[in-house]
């Protein structure tokens, strides 16, 4: 199989990928000796994830649970990054030189941007994505036009400033540690300017190329009132350093995920990862056993938003949760 054909022809790829998964036999399974029984489908699936931190790690456990729910039989060729943009290169290339690839999941923008540019034949699911269309994967959310498309986690960034203001009311600065390399990160950053004017903010910006920049961005943010932690890959892998500098200096975080609270953060109203990559794997399925094409599949995004807070972290950072968060939250971290 030519893993470089022009999307002209990647129908018939993705048509042929999806016939392969429909026909294949069982290994071991009931239904694989010809009593007539449905036989378990088998599929190749490369995953590439960018880094390995609790959400992304969910999202790929979500995608592969729905898999196993759909009764398809999964080998998986599980590559991590470890966050370095070159490794995400390396994996695409190898991917792309797998014939036996049914279908690939990217897992964090940088990855689904690696993958994007090199396969084209098969299927291609991306996950944990703030916004496909700014970082070239597809020609719109409704209509993505090739054989990518995916899910979404674009976050309610004014709702989550918002929750912060209700935390750290006296705050009037806040402090935002992002990496420079990730697409999804500017989107949100941008976001949090926009919402912060109305809600009486200004956002001060530190940028960093690694999770080892990340405490050394934080400590130059000397005087903000509070960080706000978008879901960058890179800044989330390295939350103990964000962390450590705001317990110093009894300085409010919030995040935009469930991974940083765990980590320390005091709260967030976020999607739950493991759904979204369910939501990702379902998606998947769509394409294996019926058949569908990714190009007319829009793109998707869970609007199943949970307040998790950290009473202990909020602590340690000298903040006292009021009972209207307290009472409201979907999960406390102990």
């Amino acid at each position: 199989m030519s893993l470089h054909r022009s999307r002209g022809t990647a129908a018939l790829g993705l048509g042929a990928a999806a016939l392969l998964a429909l026909t294949a036999c069982s290994s071991g399974g009931e239904g694989g000796s010809g009593d007539g029984g449905d036989a378990a489908e088998q599929v190749k699936i490369g995953v590439s994830q960018f880094v390995q931190h609790p959400a992304l790690d969910a999202a790929t456990e979500g995608f592969k649970q729905a898999i196993a729910d759909a009764g398809i039989e999964a080998e998986y060729d599980d590559q991590n990054a470890q966050g370095d943009v070159a490794n995400t290169n390396t994996i695409a290339t190898t991917f792309a030189g797998d014939a036996d690839l049914d279908l690939v999941l990217a897992n964090a923008t940088p990855a689904a941007q690696a993958v994007a540019q090199q396969i084209v034949d098969i299927p291609v699911l991306f996950t944990s994505v703030t916004d496909a269309v700014e970082a070239g994967l597809v020609d719109s959310n409704d209509a993505p036009g090739s054989n990518i498309t995916g899910t979404s986690d674009l976050n309610p960034v004014a709702d989550q400033l918002e929750l912060l203001t209700e935390i750290a009311p006296d705050a009037e600065t806040v402090g935002i540690v992002y990496s420079s390399g990730e697409v999804n990160s500017e989107v949100q950053v941008e976001l949090a300017k926009e919402a912060a004017g109305e809600l009486g903010l200004e956002i001060e910006e530190a940028t960093v190329s690694n999770s080892a920049e990340v405490q050394q961005a934080a400590q130059s943010l000397d005087g903000v009132d509070a960080f706000y932690v978008p879901t960058d890959n890179i800044v989330v892998s390295g939350i103990a350093a964000l962390v450590q500098v705001a317990e110093q200096n009894q300085i409010p975080v919030v995040a935009g995920d469930s991974g940083p609270v765990e980590g320390g953060a005091i709260a967030t109203l976020g999607i739950d990862y493991s759904k979204l990559g369910y939501q990702t794997g379902e998606m998947a399925v769509r394409i294996l056993q019926d058949g569908e094409d990714p190009a007319e599949m829009p793109v998707e995004t869970s609007s199943d938003v949970e307040l998790i807070i950290n009473p202990a972290a909020a602590e340690r950072m000298g903040v006292d949760l009021p009972a209207s968060i307290t009472d409201r939250a979907d999960q406390v971290i102990e």
